[in-house]
């Protein structure tokens, strides 16, 4: 016979204190994980999201970031020729030759320094991206010394507001509009015109360049013939994965940090589990018995208090996860550790995340309550029933 699912919730409703308190202890290790997770997450689908699967970015060989790289202008040349590189609507060829720079800004509410990416570039840089959009002011003017800020950059530092000014590269310049770029990392950038900038940071060469396929499906063929031509020394890569790249460091950081400390927490989460469970059958020995003496075998037993600290597991998760899914009102800013520029990203709950976070759950439900379970299974009938 089995014992029924009423009898295991009934148990659980009974004893409603030592339920709450156990399942609260696993639920803050469910939000920990949880919340590694979505900051995992956060961070990959800012940077994912900041290229386009279209898009070709040109570096340097063998340089790690755009910050590091340099192309002069015979190679900028050669590569804008290319007869892969897509026309827009105008005649011209969508290209964008940029330069890219790291300063140090202010932060409006702690007042310290922080590495901030100020990019330089072409006309064609906002068509070639068009997750970015004005929303605010409007474009900087090619040729002056006006620039525009991200929505995250504009809102952190000091300077980077419409009508505001920043000095840089011996210069002042204009800030005129916000921009936003989709909760991408080019919200934490501040753009301006890529000649004025690399006359103000005495920069005679680019650090970039982005252009957009004809035939998104010939990209192996346009790299193979950039990176084997004698006159450049460059690598190329879809602009999708130039990004995704930039999250890797940080991301693995993020991820080994959390897990060990989830792994750590979990333990002590099991072990509570555990005990609750085998103060559980210590005080039904006699209920035990009774069960046994019916004639329910030890399997349905084990399943009965297994299947209760898996529910235990199971409430904890279900609190843990929606007590994190608050934190996808919160941003966050921190170093990228592959740029060096101040980065800015969200917590990100996906169903992915929610079904690891409920499996994590029921697995240390399930570990907490297997020992005491089998304990309970193997109750001798007769020494159970000297309980009553």
């Amino acid at each position: 016979m089995k014992i029924p699912f009423s009898y295991t919730f009934r148990n659980l409703w009974t004893r409603k204190l030592t339920t709450l308190l156990t399942a609260g202890g696993m639920a803050l290790v469910v939000f920990v994980f949880a919340t590694v997770l979505m900051l995992e997450e956060g961070l990959r689908k800012t940077l994912v999201e900041t290229g386009s699967y279209d898009n070709v970015v040109v570096i340097r060989r063998s340089s790690q970031t755009e910050v590091q790289s340099v192309i002069d202008r015979v190679q900028a040349a050669i590569i804008e020729s290319l007869p892969e590189v897509a026309f827009g609507a105008d005649g011209g060829r969508l290209v964008s030759k940029e330069t890219v720079v790291l300063v140090n800004l202010i932060k409006r509410d702690t007042d310290k320094p922080t590495n901030v990416l100020i990019r330089g570039v072409a006309p064609n840089g906002l068509t070639l991206r068009p997750q970015v959009r004005i929303i605010a002011g409007r474009m900087f003017r090619p040729g002056s010394s006006e620039i525009v800020a991200g929505r995250s950059a504009a809102g952190r530092f000091m300077g980077a507001g419409i009508g505001e000014t920043l000095w840089f590269g011996l210069r002042e310049w204009t800030v005129v509009g916000t921009f936003d770029a989709g909760n991408s990392g080019f919200d934490s950038e501040v753009w301006g015109d890529a000649d004025q900038l690399m006359q103000a940071f005495r920069r005679p060469v680019f650090s970039s360049i982005l252009f957009k396929l004809n035939d998104p499906g010939s990209f192996e063929q346009v790299r193979a013939q950039l990176e084997s031509n004698q006159r450049l020394t460059v690598e190329a890569k879809r602009e999708s994965v130039y990004y995704a790249e930039q999250s890797q460091l940080l991301a693995n950081f993020i991820k080994y940090l959390g897990l060990t400390l989830s792994i750590i927490f979990s333990v002590g989460a099991v072990i509570g589990a555990m005990i609750t469970m085998y103060a559980s059958v210590a005080n039904r020995t006699a209920e035990i018995g009774t069960l046994r003496a019916l004639g329910f075998r030890q399997r349905s037993v084990l399943a009965a208090f297994l299947l209760e600290a898996v529910l235990l597991g199971l409430t904890g998760g279900c609190i843990g996860l929606a007590l994190a899914s608050f934190m996808q009102l919160f941003t966050i800013s921190t170093m990228n550790w592959q740029s060096f520029s101040e980065l800015a990203f969200s917590f990100t709950l996906t169903p992915a995340i929610g079904i690891e976070t409920l499996l994590f759950a029921l697995a240390m439900g399930m570990v907490g309550g297997f020992l005491p379970a089998i304990r309970a299974a193997r109750l001798d009938i007769v020494d159970a029933l000297r309980a009553l």
